[in-house]
């Protein structure tokens, strides 16, 4: 019998409501949950493909012990005693947790409170801490509370959106479709994009502003002047709700419009254009995102947008506000229980000693934190040099995703004790585990998280536990028991660890805290497993509400009103004569963070199969790379490989990679092990936007590319990159050194059996070499070999997995690399949610289907998500100018 169940999307802070269905034969399908406030049932192409994700390949199912399956109470016994070892040998100081936004809540709430309150150290912080750490300290700096606002609905209800860091198409794809619509029923109203590339979000722009890196102060800065200028200044609302609007004033009036001018880099007139519409439009939420807050200036950024919205009063209100949008689904959860370092639970201050006593009794615990502990960067550095003897790594893979990755590498490796907790069991950070904890997974695990609009919502199960995995919170809660905090931890489900989290939060809380739900507390198991979502905050007494902060001021320091943030522009450019281009590191439609979910799904990896940098074509040029060659970029911590995408929509002399590839999925394309250690002096963010680079042409010997049904073991190649395709795996190649035999190397690599022969053909002349092996029907492997970047139909080949070789015309077909007129090649895949292909949409364009709307109903592309309408729209422009020309 088939089985619904309403959860919450596990990838980015949008928070989109989903119904998960279990067939009787135990197959998942998800759609969009109509009724769920953050989406409406709109779903982007990750979360269509959540089904395919949730399969047990490569799981971690028992807990392990140097790589040894052990029982459950042997390694957390061995967890207890070491952490409790290195405390009484080095003090509380000397461990730490190292946790993540996939976490939920309640797992967030019993680590903070195992680490701060009973530990009695702050040396807890998250993954979150890369992607939005920057807005946390803007935030508090300006409003005395890490308060997000508005909602979701400000962006549809405002007439001007200015979206600045921010990819919103492919990073918050459902945020963008509610956008878009708006945008549609009320074409008067402005959107602005400020990017250094012209990424897809621009397709939807009035007006695009190309600026030069980590210039966000700069244009700011010069806006607040403008603003003061023209006289723009909500007055009373300056001087009733906020102080030290006079000291922003000086710093700002030292900022000569030629000035920010040449700090950004923009035309005069797009430059004046952005400010008339920003001082003329009274409804504007600005929308910022990775590209403000993974900054050396990142908290900075953040303040100085902040500014202009104080100013003008413009907070608080339908339509208007600064919007921090997150990127993971529950980074503003860990906000709310203290996970990170220099935080304390329920949105209390780690430097505030009443704070700490009140959280202190309300735990009755034996020791509270007393000063801010150790921020993510700085983390691993303790660990690099020993002060850190016990590090828990919880849900996150820093091996991949931290600056400086390599160190980062090495110092897990280096550490005397090191715990992870997750699901996959080879991941790049897992290998290196002393115990590995064997967690449960999206559709396994139930509680809460919170999107970037403040809204709770329900992760609820829908599959049993695998093997003997279990929830991250029950982990923590054994383990303390086991350092002698029984009493305190002693939690029969997650429901108990919720009501405990909203007990503080209203734990005396008079209305001089932004962060209260008191008004679920004492809630029954049955009421917490039907929570429906709702927005805090909900204080005990007053009834459901959907509140927006500070309209009629009300902000969070002692006096109650904000605070201007006087902030000074400064140049960026990082580059010298030895690293001259600008590496910008970022997310990509279709994958996300270190991919151990999303590469799991062929659909998902049908769009972009392989790491690539985004380059200018003057730039390819100048290192002689060519159209699909291969790039190497370098910097003073590391090195990788990738796939050239020579494109004009990257400005000259910047380099563009995605942050996604691991040592799982490609040979060299860790990416942040290029990205310096440096971070935000308030937040202590890194600053993966703008690092310093070489790059120049990788030379290969012969390129390739392969099909496989097994996936590929020991890939003896200089550059590779794999992909989960139907009916198997496809590969990217490339060597440096010839291979005397291939076919041997194609036995090794595919896991050929024995006397299986390959089928195939070589041209000495031109280098070609192509070899398939079939057992009865099926292809096996088949390899393509060519002096320059292979030419193959890609996808008719990875189609030939799954087909029927009844006789050698198709076989030969396939060596040949040439699909036959049954089997038309569908070109690279646009659309992921319907497998849509760039040709099959030229056809319909040249069939007459000469818009969006025409070729979705023709093909259904772009109808579900959205994420690929402006490359459809891109496509059909192209097609429209060739046949005029």
């Amino acid at each position: 019998m088939d089985t619904e169940v309403k959860t919450t999307c596990p990838y980015c802070g949008v928070g989109c409501g989903v119904i998960a269905k279990v067939a009787g034969d135990g197959k998942v399908s998800v759609k969009g949950d109509p009724d769920h406030p953050a989406n409406f049932g709109r779903l982007c192409s990750k979360g269509s493909a959540l089904g395919e994700t949730v399969d047990l390949d490569g799981r971690v199912l028992h807990p392990e012990i140097l790589g040894e399956r052990a029982e459950w109470g042997q390694a957390l016994d061995l967890v207890a005693q070491r952490f409790s070892d290195a405390i009484a040998e080095h003090g509380p100081d000397s461990v730490a947790f190292y946790v993540s936004g996939q976490l939920l809540t309640e797992d967030y709430y019993v680590a903070n409170k195992l680490m701060k309150g009973f530990i009695g150290s702050a040396n807890i912080d998250t993954n979150s801490r890369l992607c939005m750490s920057s807005s946390v300290a803007g935030h508090r700096r300006a409003f005395g509370s890490d308060t997000v606002p508005g909602t979701y609905e400000d962006i549809e209800l405002a007439d001007l959106v200015i979206l600045t860091g921010s990819n919103l198409a492919w990073c918050h794809p459902v945020i963008y479709q509610r956008l878009a619509a708006a945008k549609a029923t009320r074409p008067g109203m402005k959107v602005v994009v400020i990017d250094p590339r012209q990424t897809m979000t621009a397709d939807i722009a009035d007006l695009h502003l190309a600026i030069r890196p980590d210039s966000d102060v700069a244009l700011f800065v010069g806006l607040f002047e403008h603003l003061i200028a023209l006289n723009a200044i909500d007055q009373n609302y300056v001087a009733e709700h906020t102080t030290g609007f006079a000291e922003a004033f000086s710093s700002a009036s030292g900022t000569s419009f030629n000035e920010v001018l040449e700090l950004t880099g923009l035309p005069a007139m797009q430059l004046r254009e952005f400010y008339r519409l920003f001082a003329a439009t009274e409804k504007v939420v600005t929308c910022y995102s990775q590209g403000v807050n993974q900054s050396s200036s990142g908290t900075d950024k953040v303040n100085a947008i902040i500014n202009c919205h104080l100013a003008t009063g413009r907070i608080g209100r339908p339509g208007m506000g600064p919007f921090s949008l997150t990127g993971q689904p529950n980074a503003m959860g860990g906000r709310e229980v203290g996970g990170l370092a220099n935080m304390l639970a329920a949105h209390m201050a780690i430097e505030s000693a009443e704070d700490r006593n009140r959280v202190q009794r309300f735990w009755r615990s034996p020791a509270i934190a007393e000063k801010p502990g150790l921020k993510a960067v700085d983390m691993f550095r303790a660990v690099a040099d020993g002060r850190i003897k016990a590090l828990w790594i919880m849900a996150t893979n820093p091996v991949v995703s931290m600056p400086d990755a390599d160190a980062v590498e090495a110092a897990i490796k280096a550490c005397p004790f090191v715990v992870v907790s997750d699901v996959l069991k080879d991941t790049d950070t897992a290998r290196h585990a002393h115990v590995l904890l064997p967690s449960l997974g999206w559709g396994e695990k139930s509680g809460t998280v919170t999107n970037s609009e403040r809204r709770i919502s329900r992760q609820r199960s829908f599959l049993d536990a695998p093997g003997e995995a279990r929830a991250d919170w029950w982990q923590l809660a054994e383990v303390a028991r086991r350092m002698g905090f029984s009493q305190a931890f002693d939690f029969p489900s997650n429901a108990e660890i919720f009501d405990e989290h909203a007990a503080l939060s209203a734990f005396e809380n008079n209305g001089n805290r932004d962060f209260d739900i008191g008004s679920y507390v004492g809630m029954n198991r049955q009421a917490y497993d039907e929570l429906p979502p709702f927005q805090w905050p909900q204080p005990a007494g007053h009834g459901a509400t959907e509140t927006r902060f500070f309209a009629k001021g009300g902000f969070y320091h002692a006096d109650g009103k904000a605070r201007f943030i006087a902030v000074k522009p400064a140049a960026s450019d990082r580059t010298n004569a030895d690293y001259p281009f600008t590496l910008n590191t970022g997310r990509i439609r279709d994958q996300w963070h270190t991919m151990t979910r999303t590469g799991k799904s062929a659909r998902l990896s049908s769009h972009i199969a392989e790491p690539f940098a985004e380059l200018h074509p003057r730039d390819a040029i100048e290192i002689d790379v060519g159209k699909a060659g291969l790039v190497e970029i370098e910097s003073p911590h590391g090195r990788a490989v990738v796939r050239a995408l020579i494109t004009e929509r990257q400005a000259r002399g910047s380099i563009f990679v995605p942050m996604h590839w691991n040592d799982q999925f490609a040979a060299k394309a860790r990416i942040d092990a290029l990205v310096a250690p440096l971070t935000d002096a308030h937040s202590g963010q890194p600053a993966s936007k703008n690092v310093a680079v070489a790059a120049r042409r990788f030379k290969a010997a012969r390129y390739g590319f392969a099909v496989s049904q097994a996936r590929p073991d020991n890939l003896d190649a200089a550059y590779w990159a794999l992909a989960k395709a139907e009916g198997g795996w496809r590969v990217e190649l490339a060597f440096d050194q010839p291979v005397e035999d291939w076919c041997a190397w194609c036995r090794t690599t595919f896991a050929i059996p024995d006397g299986v022969e390959p089928l195939g053909y070589a041209d000495q002349q031109s280098g070609d070499l192509r070899l398939a092996f079939f057992d009865g029907r099926r292809l096996l492997a088949a390899l393509f070999l060519a002096r320059e970047p292979v030419a193959v139909a890609r996808n008719w080949a990875i189609s030939q997995l799954t087909a029927e070789h009844t006789n050698l015309r198709k076989r030969f077909a396939l060596v040949a690399g040439r699909p036959g007129a049954d089997k038309p090649d569908p070109g690279a895949t646009v659309c992921s949610c319907f497998g849509v292909g760039v040709n099959q949409i030229v056809a319909a364009v040249r069939g007459g289907c000469h818009s969006i709307e025409a070729v979705g109903k023709e093909l259904n592309a772009g109808t579900n998500c959205g994420s690929c309408r402006a490359e459809i729209r891109g496509i059909i422009d192209g097609c429209l100018a060739a046949a005029a020309e």
